[in-house]
């Protein structure tokens, strides 16, 4: 060591090195105290801002959706307070320990909800907050709470649920809420404009909740409260932002909807139509288009969805081969079978093809072409007018009726009716149905119409389809002598303080009896006939839903029966329980009472029910007397009088193609 020290040529040679350091060691010193200065003095009151904010954390107070009130101002879709568990993604430092924590407390599987943290990390961006569970049980809160100052990035929060107190019943007519995702926010916000939408977000997903998304969605409120590093609350005064206080904005709730729904209608027509586990859709109307019950079976529960549907129900929803998310009141199309009858009754009498005497020779078949077309009694009808042929539900007469109008003619005088064409009902999605024509075949399948699809179109079968809001307008038509409804559902929207912002008013599209754009009109006495007509359909002796009656009232309507495949000639008349579900008929019936001048027109289709009389005449039967006994309860209490002790009237046997 002291050679080295006293050589004195090594010493020399460092020399520069050191000098070297000591101004590397002076400049980064410099540059240090210079960046110092700048965060200090310049940017000091900025980042110290951002560094008070970044300990006060922004809650969005999700605002309370409109509520929907039935036409007497009752419940039909609420909102009550909850509770929900929510998972930060960016505050987690071990996401399967915390899983393992959290999973039995929500009654569910660790494995779910790394799963479902995982799939919201892609779907959503790796910040975005996470739903576990929502409507938490009183015990679900308290055991959260225990564990939550040891989990950092979960949370418990008050919210305000979407409740649904019919639960199945209307579901598809009102419709389910669920959160929105990260996708669907640009495509909302582009589709309402005006509304911002963000993460977290609950929306309408289906029916009324859909397309009234812009007026009962309310307005977002905040709320601020200072955090720990991890994300978690801490306890303190009111926030404040550098001595400045922060405001929370509350939220404000949504439009209330006053429906044309009537619950009491809406239960009776449920009960009688899910009671026997029927499946299919119903529609009861008001003479001005306002729908006043709307049913479609299978159906769902819309609290699931607004709880967060798990994996096992909508697996079961997707699966059912009956299709419960579907509305089939509007969605679903099928041949009308026989109800079809007394629109080409119309098209007859004003073609003056028959007139309300011309007697038709209705035997058990007709032969046309090579084939012979077979009415649905085996012996036929004899000879008959257009009054027994809709009372009896003839084939035959009006196979005929096919023959001498062909499908150009019956297009022009139906089409205009409402079927194969939307009716315009506000719900999203309605399908269109068809009444066919030469033209629509040409174009949809490249081939000429024959003669012999006159026959078979005739009677309701064929090409034609129609879902069963599309029925009632026709038949409301019929009723009302030429006048062509829009159905609707939503009769007002009113803010809180009960201000009307929107008030829906009946519309007649067209008026029949004048000219329509097929060249055809039809006359009030044509409408009277048919009216008739269908009025012996129940008050007939011998009337194929003569057990349908309601004393006091007299009904007007008709049967029908659809098939849902083809059978060979000796397998026609075969009993039609004993076939497989999937190859039982559809049942329909159509009617309006009071017959003479209707106030209510009800539509029910009964899928694989066998027969229109037993399969949806009893559901028409209960919704119709549901409705006169609440607004004539004197005149029925005074039918029932004297109906006591009278001999009931017989109810016809099924019969199969009735």
């Amino acid at each position: 060591m002291s050679e080295f020290i006293q050589n004195p040529d090594e010493t020399k040679e460092l020399l520069p090195r050191f000098r070297i350091f000591y101004v590397a060691l002076t400049l980064a010193v410099i540059i240090f105290s210079i960046r110092l200065w700048y965060l200090q003095v310049l940017q000091g009151a900025e980042l110290r801002e951002f560094s008070e904010k970044n300990r006060i954390k922004q809650i969005k107070v999700a605002a309370p959706r409109g509520l929907m009130l039935d036409r007497e101002g009752r419940i039909l879709v609420e909102n009550r307070p909850g509770f929900e568990a929510i998972l930060s993604p960016q505050y987690i430092e071990n996401l399967e320990s915390v899983a393992a924590v959290v999973a039995p407390i929500l009654g569910t599987e660790p494995e779910k909800v790394v799963q479902r943290v995982q799939r919201s990390r892609r779907q959503n961006g790796p910040y975005a907050a996470v739903r576990l569970k929502e409507n938490l049980s009183r015990d679900e809160v308290f055991r959260l709470k225990r564990i939550r100052l040891d989990t950092p990035g979960l949370e418990i929060r008050e919210a305000v649920m979407r409740s649904y107190p019919l639960r199945d019943n209307g579901a598809q007519l009102f419709g389910y809420v669920s959160e929105i995702s990260k996708k669907q926010i640009p495509l909302y916000n582009e589709l309402y404009k005006g509304v911002q939408f963000e993460q977290g977000d609950i929306v309408g997903k289906f029916g009324i909740e859909e397309i009234l998304e812009r007026d009962i969605r309310g307005e977002n409120g905040y709320q601020y409260v200072q955090v720990d590093a991890f994300g978690r609350e801490t306890v303190t005064q009111t926030p404040n932002v550098y001595g400045e206080q922060i405001k929370d904005r509350e939220s404000i709730a949504g439009a209330n909807v006053i429906l044309t729904i009537d619950r009491d209608i809406q239960e009776a027509a449920w009960k009688t139509f899910s009671g026997e586990g029927r499946i299919g859709g119903v529609v009861a109307m008001k003479a001005n288009g306002e729908v006043l019950a709307w049913i479609s079976t299978p159906s769902f529960d819309p609290n699931d969805f607004a709880a967060g549907i798990s994996a096992p129900v909508w697996s079961k929803l997707i699966n059912d081969p009956f299709k419960p998310l579907r509305n089939k009141v509007i969605q679903d199309y099928f041949a009308p079978g026989s109800t079809f009858k007394a629109l080409m009754a119309v098209a007859a009498l004003q073609e003056k093809v028959i007139t309300p005497t011309t007697l038709i020779n209705c035997p058990g078949s007709l032969r046309f072409g090579n084939r012979d077309y077979h009415d649905h009694l085996r012996g036929g009808h004899g000879t008959i007018t257009v009054f027994e042929a809709l009372e009896r539900s003839s084939n035959v007469f009006f196979y005929k009726m096919g023959i001498s109008l062909g499908i150009e003619k019956m297009y022009n005088y139906i089409f205009p009716m409402g079927i194969g064409s939307k009716t315009g009902v506000e719900l999203p999605r309605e399908a269109a149905g068809l009444m066919p024509n030469s033209a629509w075949k040409r174009q949809a399948m490249g081939e000429e119409w024959q003669p012999g699809e006159n026959l078979s179109n005739a009677i309701g079968q064929g090409f034609v389809q129609a879902t069963p809001i599309q029925l009632a307008v026709s038949y409301l038509a019929i009723g009302t002598e030429g006048k062509v409804v829009r159905p609707f559902l939503i009769k007002k929207v009113a803010d809180l303080e009960g201000k009307v912002l929107r008030e829906t008013q009946p519309q007649v599209l067209r008026d029949l009896q004048e000219h329509q754009s097929t060249g055809v009109h039809i006359d009030a006495a044509t409408f009277k006939t048919v009216k008739e007509g269908l009025r012996r359909v129940v008050q007939g002796s011998r009337g194929t839903a003569r057990q349908i009656r309601i004393p006091g009232f007299e009904i007007a309507g008709k049967t029908g029966t659809a098939q849902v495949r083809g059978f060979a000639a000796n397998d026609i008349y075969s009993k039609c329980e004993n076939r497989p579900i999937n190859q039982r008929h559809h049942g329909w019936f159509v009617g309006f009472a009071p017959a003479d001048n209707p106030e209510i027109v009800v539509a029910a289709l009964a899928e694989h029910s066998c027969h229109g009389s037993s399969g949806a005449g009893p559901v028409v039967h209960a919704i119709m007397n549901a409705y006169f006994s609440k607004h004539y309860p004197e005149k029925m209490a005074e039918a029932a009088k004297q109906q006591k002790g009278a001999p009931a009237a017989p109810a016809p046997a099924p019969v199969e193609g009735e």
